[in-house]
């Protein structure tokens, strides 16, 4: 027993040797090392730590709160295979440190950075707001600047928070913990394979499908598939835009026509309005002068309003057809841009795509009426409303005015300056002379409420006749008499005297009373022909006459008185 005994406990060193011999190659082969991700297998859950065995000596525990809220944590159950860190092959307290958040993370540092070598994309959630660009949730917190964030700038980023995109990794330190992203690098490389597709059928006159990218104050650039086509103000519409936001806000999917395109450049223009019919091409069919149509005013310039009568088709209200009376010095005084306003057509300028409209033809002409209401020859009274150099303007109606020429203001044509004679709201009575529809004028005459005096001017003063006036203006060949009022005469300077003379001065001046010879009349002419000259030789010759007369009729005396005296001594000597 003794011999026994002590040939057993001789043989157990040898038999714990090979103990440790195999435990050792266990753990060799087992390559659990620390920093690294193993493989173990879940033997117990707790309520506070799961336990997992990982094949080494003793087991490791992991706290719940690693698992909580993965998917992985849900479905958790004994036997199950994890991945887990070893921070620790033994801790003061002997047992293994493992780590199931730090396996999760080093795992996808790894999956990530095979991503990088194979230049594959990663996932990820836009969470936040950083100085610079966006946080990204691709497993592990990664960068996206601002300007990797798309194709062109964006200037509110925040609208991309808590969208999922795919991204390309464009720097990666796992050292450092670093990974900066970019979105742009990826729908660069797209667009730039879109756009070769795009070219291969890009045709000028074929009709695309394509996405407003951005809108300016000449047009908007449209996406058609990898190449941006810009799309003219000038061609959105038949119609009046006055800015693109009118029609098209960013995002809005458009049918356009490929106007131009240069394959050299890739430029691309692009029509909208070309894609339907030109609404001037049934204009003539659809409207006609004279026709009443309503429309809505669009524009307003100096010289009238434009008024759309549909998409593509205006039509202009010069300022001079807004209405029959009033002076309309804008078109504002009269209508606003939104206004529906009722017109008629007056003109179809079809080749060059124009329309006159009148808005005072809606109403009955006022001048038409006029005739009616003031005939000619009929007195009509009114106060002056303006005067000029040329006349007066009397106020007949509202926004009517009358004219009375100078030259009808007096039968005398005295009045030069008609603002010498009248003022501004002076009442005054007039003849109607003429009116003229057309061109809108109402002639007025005050004179002509008198007779003419040159009508009886034959009776009053026949040639023979002598008359008495004033000399009113000394001309170089003559001088002009006032013979009364509206009738004037001249005197010649050769019939002012038999005597020589150097001018007309040397025996008239302007006030001089003087009496002349009417020597010539031309009524329709008003023109009388006057001659002192003529006169003082026919008085000269009845002077003579008369002296001669006179010197018979005391001859005559003198000798009846000889004879008378004779005749009596012989009847006394009887």
């Amino acid at each position: 027993m003794t011999t026994h005994t002590t040939t057993h406990d001789a043989d157990l060193p040898a038999d714990f040797e090979d103990f440790e011999a195999l435990l050792e190659e266990y753990e060799a082969k087992s390559g659990a090392k620390e920093g690294e991700i193993v493989t173990g297998t879940v033997i117990a859950i707790g309520g506070d730590y799961v336990t997992v065995d990982i094949g080494y000596k003793s087991e490791g525990q992991i706290p719940v709160e690693e698992f909580a809220g993965t998917a992985a944590g849900m479905k958790l159950k004994v036997g199950d295979k994890i991945d887990v860190y070893l921070e620790s092959q033994e801790n003061e307290h002997g047992q293994v440190e493992l780590s199931k958040e730090k396996a999760d993370k080093l795992k996808i540092w790894d999956e990530i950075n095979d991503a990088v070598e194979r230049n594959e994309l990663v996932e990820g959630v836009i969470t936040g707001r950083v100085k610079g660009g966006l946080t990204v949730d691709i497993g592990v917190k990664a960068f996206l600047p601002g300007s990797q964030v798309d194709l062109r700038p964006v200037r509110n980023l925040e609208k991309y928070i808590a969208e999922t995109y795919k991204f390309k990794v464009i720097k990666f330190n796992k050292r450092r913990g670093n990974i900066v992203l970019s979105r742009r690098a990826l729908l660069e490389a797209e667009r730039e394979e879109l756009k070769t597709k795009t070219l291969e059928k890009l045709e000028v006159g074929m009709t695309m499908k394509g996405i407003v990218k951005n809108i300016t104050e000449y047009g908007c650039f449209v996406d058609l598939g990898g190449i941006d086509g810009l799309l003219h103000i000038t061609d959105m519409s038949w119609g009046r835009v006055n800015h693109p936001s009118e029609m098209f806000e960013v995002g809005d999917e458009v049918e356009v026509m490929i106007l131009k395109f240069d394959p050299k450049t890739e430029r691309v223009s692009l029509g909208l309005k070309q894609v339907s019919e030109d609404p001037w091409v049934s204009v003539a069919d659809k409207y006609h002068v004279g026709d009443r149509v309503k429309g809505k005013v669009v524009s307003l310039t100096d010289y009238g309003a434009f008024v759309e009568l549909e998409d593509g088709i205006e039509g202009l209200i010069h300022v001079s057809e807004m209405s029959w009376t009033k002076r309309v010095k804008h078109p504002s005084k009269v209508v606003s841009i939104g206004d529906i306003v009722e017109t008629v057509i007056l003109d179809i300028d079809i080749e060059n795509k124009r329309i006159s409209l009148g808005m005072k033809q809606i109403e009955t002409n006022p001048w038409e009426l006029l005739q009616e209401r003031y005939p000619v020859g009929s007195v009509v009274r009114g106060k002056i409303r303006n005067i000029t150099n040329f006349g007066l303007f009397i106020g007949i109606e509202e926004g009517i005015d009358g004219l009375i020429h100078v030259s009808d203001i007096s039968w005398s044509n005295k009045v030069k300056n008609p603002a010498d004679v009248f003022q501004k709201g002076d009442e005054v009575e007039a003849v109607v002379l003429h009116i003229d529809v057309e061109k809108e004028r109402f002639s007025l005459g005050i004179k002509q409420l008198s007779r003419d005096p040159w009508e009886s001017v034959e009776d009053r003063y026949p040639p023979g006749s002598v008359i008495e006036g004033s000399v009113t203006k000394v001309l170089d060949f003559g001088a002009i008499v006032e013979i009364e009022d509206a009738i004037e005469g001249l005197i010649h300077i050769s019939e002012l005297t038999y005597e020589k003379i150097n001018s007309v001065t040397d025996v008239v001046r302007e006030g001089m009373g003087v009496r002349a010879k009417v020597i010539s009349l031309i009524p329709e002419e008003r023109k009388i022909g006057l001659s002192m000259k003529r006169l003082s030789e026919e008085e000269a010759s009845e002077e003579y006459s008369e002296y001669l007369k006179a010197q018979r009729a005391e001859q005559s005396t003198t000798l009846g008185d000889v004879f008378g005296d004779a005749l009596q001594g012989f009847k006394t000597d009887k």
